[in-house]
């Protein structure tokens, strides 16, 4: 609920009834191998993306988004198959052609009133996302949901529920302009690269580092009690000016040479939250995010690649040390973990799912997702850029997310959950 002209307004979204979108020409059938990079992360994503009327109005935005989805569906007809078990009990698409899923809808109001959507709000931005009914898992859901809200204002906004199992940012990204692309007539910059067999585990597997991002650290803290309270979100925004401050302030000691705005905030927010949640000096704490790898893998992914193209990284201190240094230590962390991620490294997370099917544990860890280098502004229907896109919500209480903001998007805004006792705590630590 947003509160307009000090009136309590709710979103009201009136939803028609959804279709299915085949690609109009026969596609491969068959099951398509997803690699162990896209098993451990089938998660159900859901983003936003706002259009402005300007002239244009929004009478035709249905229809437009609908039928360039159906062409685009022919380059990327995984999307229009739906997600299975192989018989090597692992997911894989089974490429039967249904279709994407499409909904439109009409909301009672103008775009600007559903207030800021650069925070995450799941109880009315998740009005604009279509849901399954009754989808008691991914395997019920299918691989694309789209929906198309049209506003009073003559704007309209796209929401999407795609799984992550099918592509990582970048090739979600990537997908997206090729749907404005063919939506506008314009042939695909970035045809998809489909084959992800490239990313395939070696056999036998060589297990070549500890992966201790599957590691499960005890939890020696009252984290778990905390997290029972009810969650309150906020997002904080690090200008350029303020980003190049926290660099400085972890080069000042002169332990490090060079530091990257995403290590010098990485490690700023996690020595912050580890203070907010109060954890114990003795308890361990693991800081996990991922890093590209399409350039690190030898040889690289091809352009265009279908698919997750990001491994896990991580890196594992005790609260104490993480506290008591000064940014320096953290941020040298950070540091290493990126170092870590080389071909060998890559190549050796494959085998390990193989060999174990293990899932990254998220037991007193924190889990940073990056989306400030995604270009959703370059995505354009016909109607120019989106004057606002993110997220619906965080996928796990144990996410933070870095996201562009502001002008040339030289910004970034941080998106997290906490419990209230420890937000206070938080947001206290966020003044540089």
């Amino acid at each position: 609920m947003e509160k307009i002209n000090g009136n309590t307004f709710e979103l009201t979204v009136e939803q028609g009834e959804p279709t299915l979108v085949p690609p109009p020409e026969e596609t491969e059938k068959g099951l398509y191998f997803l690699s162990n990079l896209d098993q451990n992360i089938a998660v159900i994503v859901r983003t936003i993306y706002c259009f402005s009327s300007g002239s244009k109005g929004n009478e035709n935005a249905g229809e437009t988004i609908k039928e360039a989805l159906a062409k685009v569906l022919v380059h990327y007809y995984p999307l229009a198959g739906r997600l299975t078990i192989s018989s090597e009990g692992k997911l894989a698409v089974d490429c039967s052609g249904e279709g994407g899923v499409f909904v439109e809808a009409e909301a009672n109001c103008r775009i600007e009133e559903i207030g800021d959507i650069t925070k995450p709000d799941p109880v009315t931005l998740g009005k604009l996302v279509y849901d399954i009914p009754g989808a008691k898992n991914i395997l019920q859901i299918p691989p694309l949901v789209a929906q198309v809200t049209k506003f009073k204002c003559g704007g309209f906004v796209l929401g999407l529920c795609m799984n992550h199992c099918m592509f990582d940012g970048l090739g979600a990204m990537e997908f997206v302009n090729s749907w404005g692309e063919t939506a506008r007539g314009l042939p695909l910059t970035t045809p998809p690269f489909l084959d992800r067999t490239v990313l395939k585990a070696r056999d036998p597997p060589q297990i070549a580092y500890q992966h201790q991002e599957f590691a499960e650290i005890q939890d020696l803290s009252t984290t778990t009690e905390l997290y029972k309270d009810k969650m309150l979100y906020k997002s904080f925004c690090f200008s350029p000016e303020s980003l190049e401050k926290l660099k400085n302030k972890a080069l000042e000691d002169g332990f490090l040479g060079k530091c990257s705005t995403f290590e010098s905030l990485s490690a700023f927010v996690w020595r912050a939250r580890t203070q907010a949640l109060d954890i114990q000096p003795d308890q361990e704490t693991k800081l996990l995010f991922a890093v590209d790898g399409r350039s690190r893998l030898n040889p690289p992914l091809p352009k265009g690649y279908f698919g997750n193209g990001i491994v896990l990284t991580n890196s594992i201190s005790k609260a104490g040390e993480l506290l008591e240094n000064p940014l320096s230590y953290s941020v040298g962390l950070v540091q290493e973990a990126v170092k870590l991620v080389t071909d060998r490294y890559m190549r050796s997370a494959i085998d390990y799912f193989e060999a174990t099917r293990a899932r990254p544990s998220l037991s007193s860890t924190l889990v940073i997702t990056t989306w400030s280098r995604l270009s959703f502004h370059t995505t354009d229907f016909g109607w120019g850029p989106p004057v606002l896109a993110g997220p619906v919500a965080l996928p796990e209480k144990e996410v933070i997310l870095f996201l562009s903001h502001g002008e040339q998007r030289r910004s970034i805004n941080v998106l997290l959950g906490l419990p209230p006792s420890a937000m206070k705590i938080f947001q206290d630590l966020m003044q540089i």
